[in-house]
């Protein structure tokens, strides 16, 4: 069947090849396409062939022709005729993002997927990814090649670049999903309703930024190690992709920052244990200690040049700023800490161990009880601020 569809996002009008007398199935899988000619054909008869050897739930290939100018979309319309359970969809602008929106989007399935056309990553591990989504125990799937498990064959650029860029992530945004990039993916469909209007960008960038908020809302990702093959004939422009993958985190970043980062999920949303003491007071006290460590390094370099009240004041001041972060984040997991009463907690902090170092000095202490009574006075001071922040929640 052949049917206009228009895009509420973008104005365009598509071209949809497809077999509207098919039952919605559980699984759609996107391959998005550009200038594929060479290898659609025999990429989709091979996973059509796999699907039908048995997958254990309904399924349809979707083939996303993303303003292909040489014979992609020909191949496409051709493959959709031939073969059950495949339709074609064409679009006017170029995006793997809006490739995958555009699918999922006009998907009726329970769960969409997608997968690049190279088949990089092997077969099996599509029904880990889905599983989880379908028996509702997930929210997202993702396969990642960072996984202990994971069996990799690539270019030692392309490995270096991977790893460099999601160490990146989890440093910036702090995230805990290994491998962003990874082309196999899964959402349950009603979770996508929900997520792919948050989601800005249509580029390669689409990925990561799907999987920030998902994780930011609250959302469960489950990480699947694959087996995967680097593809030597990829379009993708790895200097012109990293370069907008870094722009988006730097917006993604300031998004965040200013509280902009949640997503109404309505029936979806997972609801936030009551009673999570045991993690947050782990949490905050790991951070804690690699404060105390920090803060005592800068206090012994800088006592003998700035005296111990001066040196305590810059040795905690130092840390202020990334222990606060640290502990929105990963001790209360908000987005943005509770400044205005964190500042009062630093301000009421210095003080007293202020007021502790100058008692010493009465005293006639040396080096060693100043060190003493930072130590106790410092883990005081952070007792009180887990009591009164809970970890700037």
């Amino acid at each position: 069947m052949l049917a206009g569809m228009h895009d509420l996002r973008t104005g365009t009008v598509h071209r949809c090849i497809d077999d509207a007398t098919v039952v919605a199935p559980v699984v759609d899988v996107a391959v998005p396409v550009y200038n594929e000619e060479r290898a659609l054909d025999g990429s989709v008869r091979r996973l059509h062939a796999y699907l039908s050897a048995g997958f254990p739930f309904s399924w349809r290939i979707t083939i996303v022709d993303n303003a292909s100018t040489d014979g992609t979309w020909w191949c496409a319309a051709r493959l959709a005729r031939d073969l059950p359970g495949v339709r074609a969809l064409h679009l006017d602008r170029k995006g793997r993002g809006l490739a995958l929106r555009s699918a999922w989007a006009s998907s009726d399935a329970t769960v969409v997927a997608y997968m690049d056309v190279d088949l990089s990553t092997d077969l099996d591990a599509l029904l880990p990814l889905v599983a989880p989504l379908v028996s509702g125990h997930s929210d997202v799937a993702i396969g990642s090649r960072l996984l202990p498990g994971a069996h990799v064959a690539r270019r030692p650029k392309r490995e270096l670049i991977s790893r460099t860029y999601n160490g990146l992530l989890r440093t910036v945004l702090a995230t805990r999903v290994h491998d962003m990039q990874c082309g196999f993916k899964a959402v349950r469909a009603d979770v996508a309703r929900r997520l792919l209007p948050a989601v800005d960008d249509d580029g390669w960038f689409f990925d990561t930024e799907l999987l920030l908020l998902a994780e930011r809302n609250g959302l469960r990702i489950h990480e699947v190690p694959v087996d995967w093959i680097d593809d030597h004939d990829s379009r993708v422009h790895v200097a012109r992709t990293a370069l907008d993958d870094l722009r988006g985190t730097v917006r993604m970043a300031r998004r965040f920052a200013t509280g902009r980062g949640r997503v109404e999920l309505g029936p979806v949303e997972r609801r936030p244990l009551r009673d999570d003491f045991g993690r947050r007071s782990v949490s905050f006290a790991l951070i804690g200690a690699a404060s105390t460590a920090v803060s005592l390094v800068v206090f012994l370099l800088t006592r003998s040049a700035l005296g111990a009240i001066a040196a305590n004041a810059v040795a905690v001041t130092v840390t202020f700023v990334a222990n606060t972060w640290a502990n929105a984040r990963y001790t209360a997991r908000v987005e943005r800490p509770r400044w205005w009463r964190a500042i009062g907690v630093y301000a009421g902090s210095l003080l007293f161990t202020s007021g502790a170092l100058a008692l010493v000095a009465v005293t006639g202490g040396g080096l060693g009880r100043q060190v003493a009574v930072l130590l106790v006075t410092w883990s005081l001071a952070a007792a009180v601020r887990f009591a009164v922040l809970g970890g700037t929640r």
